[in-house]
């Protein structure tokens, strides 16, 4: 008997793509199983102290609090990001050019509604990160993969890959990228590439989304300019998140970017969510007007600049005799593993034997084909020791991979 969901499903529903990560949940979760799988924070260092002071707001305002919120965003909230972020933006943007959104994923949703029509092309970093591939397949989004290196996307081939999928007749609407700490791939787009992508953004009036979840969480080096600050113009949207700066509970991101486009987003969002929290919003302005943003996010660096040197030296006593190569990551959550011996599809299931759990590289590739011989590994959650034991367990999985026993 056929099911009467199914027969009525849209056609979006009946090709949508689920998340591989939500899909191994029930794998990642069992007894004793070390997980470099989910972005998740460490819980230990969440400010929950500080966040709770915020609560007198309720008290305060909560009349108008507990009220629909506007779609646009919280004031003070958008006044104090305004400022925050204006080193990065190069100026202080209007509060008519800001959005607060549900999480920054809820940006990438709206974005794809305002551009994506079913078969046009989205240029997206090989790999990318895996939840917005997601989206735009979902909005009939099709893609074209540049590769990266050390640098971040290898800027130098998108003129040729744009001119022909131009000449082929494909409609390609913009550039996505994550500039920072890269997920999955760890590397930061040096700032000639920046620089040259604004250009290239330009010369072929192909907009940017350019996405910085991760941008403020930098353990080595110096920070550099946004892309956006780069474009006199208005082909740049950026997106941030107080996800992995706050807490991903709070569902609080936002969107920046010219008016045009953000009250084309703030249409999508009202026929969305009508508003994000407003609660949330003013829970999250009342903790960084208070001054715990900026005293913060010093914890959660020297936190986790400790786990990924703690991954690094147990990935050169394991993984590097193995063959396996890697970049390393200056800030953000992940590394991103070249193993040329094994098929890491094949090797995540010989891995969960052992107990420990990756991501197999091939759902972050937008290229069919590419990612089996990649992983992701997740190092903000586990302690260092579970991490020395984690990779250890993985460098055992890959040798009898490698190596199949006579």
């Amino acid at each position: 008997m056929k099911s009467i969901w199914g027969e009525n499903f849209s056609n979006v529903a009946r090709n949508n793509r689920p998340s591989p990560i939500r899909e191994m949940l029930a794998v990642i979760k069992q007894p004793g199983m070390i997980s470099f799988a989910g972005g998740m924070p460490a819980p230990e260092i969440f400010p929950i102290e500080q966040f709770y002071e915020g609560a007198h707001i309720l008290k305060d305002d909560g009349a108008d609090l507990l009220q629909y919120g506007t779609t646009e965003g919280y004031p003070p909230l958008k006044e104090f990001l305004a400022s925050w972020t204006a080193p990065r933006m190069g100026r202080t943007v209007g509060l008519d050019e800001m959005l607060i959104t549900t999480g920054s994923q809820q940006a990438l949703d709206l974005f794809a509604w305002s551009m994506i029509d079913e078969g046009d092309y989205v240029i997206v970093e090989d790999p990318s990160y895996l939840a917005a591939l997601t989206v735009f397949f979902n909005h009939g989004g099709k893609f074209l993969g540049v590769p990266m290196d050390g640098e971040g996307m290898q800027i130098e081939l998108l003129p040729g890959i744009i001119e022909k999928a131009r000449s082929e007749g494909k409609k390609v609407k913009f550039i996505y990228t994550i500039v920072n700490f890269q997920n999955p791939g760890g590397a930061t787009m040096s700032l000639a590439r920046r620089k040259r992508l604004v250009e290239i953004s330009k010369k072929y009036s192909i907009p940017v989304f350019e996405d910085d979840p991760y941008g403020y969480v930098r353990y080595d080096g110096e920070h550099l300019p946004s892309i956006f600050s780069f474009h006199d113009g208005d082909g740049v949207v950026y997106a941030g998140s107080f996800s992995k700066i706050l807490s991903p509970g709070t569902r609080v991101g936002w969107i920046t970017g010219p008016k045009e486009i953000i009250r084309n987003l703030t249409v999508f969002k009202q026929g969305t969510d009508l508003c994000s929290s407003p609660i949330t919003q003013a829970l999250v302005a009342e903790y960084c007007a208070k001054g715990y943003l900026d005293s913060h996010l010093p914890v959660i660096i020297d936190n986790y600049r400790v786990k990924r040197d703690a991954m690094e030296q147990s990935f050169k006593k394991h993984l590097a005799p193995l063959g396996i190569t890697w970049v390393k990551p200056e800030g953000g959550f992940f590394y991103w593993l070249n193993v040329p011996s094994v098929n890491t599809n094949d090797l995540f299931k010989k891995a969960i034997e052992k107990k420990v759990a990756f991501v197999p590289g091939a759902p972050f590739c937008p290229v069919e084909g590419s990612g089996m011989h990649n992983a992701r590994l997740c190092y903000t959650f586990p302690t260092p020791e579970v991490i020395e034991d984690g990779v250890a367990r993985l460098a055992e999985a890959i040798g009898e991979l490698a190596i199949p026993a006579m």
